[in-house]
């Protein structure tokens, strides 16, 4: 069973529903027992950064996924939900994220347009990560406003560009996290979740 966390910021159903075509059961839940016992978490998230935030910790779900991500079972951060995973973001003042990677979220600077919204092709950096077994290099869908840069290389599993390279996917151990959204980025959007769901099965 794939947990989905309900903070109260994420698209929710289209996630569970991406999942559930891809053959795996997913309850939307904010129940600490419920998500603890998962064989796989998925943090999703839609909005602001320190709203988030904010949500996480009044429900004690930032607790949880902290939790979860120390358990060594697989934990999916989505859009928002990936940089959530990080130590803060500099949307609407600094704010501290969960901190189970070392790295920022800051805005796009430039004259171009903001936010980052379309199909770009991903770089795959990291061949060998489960995540890219059996995969071809291709196009996803970005909405995003805020680009996370990570402290540490290795974190780092893929990238587009975007007027600079940008963090795309990143991965540590049974921690992994997409900046685009899979469920809404066609075949190879799929693929990428449906690796990320095999690992839950192991």
């Amino acid at each position: 069973m794939i947990a989905i966390i309900d903070y109260g910021m994420g698209n929710l159903h289209s996630v569970s529903k991406a999942v559930e075509r891809l053959g795996y059961e997913a309850v939307i839940t904010a129940d600490p027992q419920t998500i603890v016992e998962a064989d796989g978490a998925i943090l999703p998230g839609v909005g602001a950064f320190g709203d988030a935030m904010q949500n996480l910790r009044e429900t004690k779900l930032d607790e949880v996924a902290k939790f979860y991500a120390a358990s060594g079972k697989p934990m999916l951060g989505i859009c928002l939900g990936m940089q959530l995973l990080f130590s803060e973001s500099e949307e609407y003042g600094l704010n501290e994220g969960l901190n189970l990677l070392p790295g920022k979220a800051s805005r796009f600077q430039g004259d171009y347009k903001v936010p980052h919204m379309g199909w770009n092709k991903l770089s795959f950096l990291q061949e060998k990560s489960p995540l890219f077994s059996g995969l071809t290099e291709g196009h996803v869908y970005f909405v995003h406003s805020f680009h996370v840069k990570p402290e540490l290389e290795s974190d780092l599993l893929a990238t587009t560009d975007y007027q600079q390279q940008v963090t795309a996917i990143v991965g540590r151990g049974n921690l992994y996290g997409m900046q685009f959204h899979p469920e809404k980025s066609g075949e190879l959007g799929m693929q990428l979740l449906g690796n990320f769901l095999a690992l839950t099965a192991k």
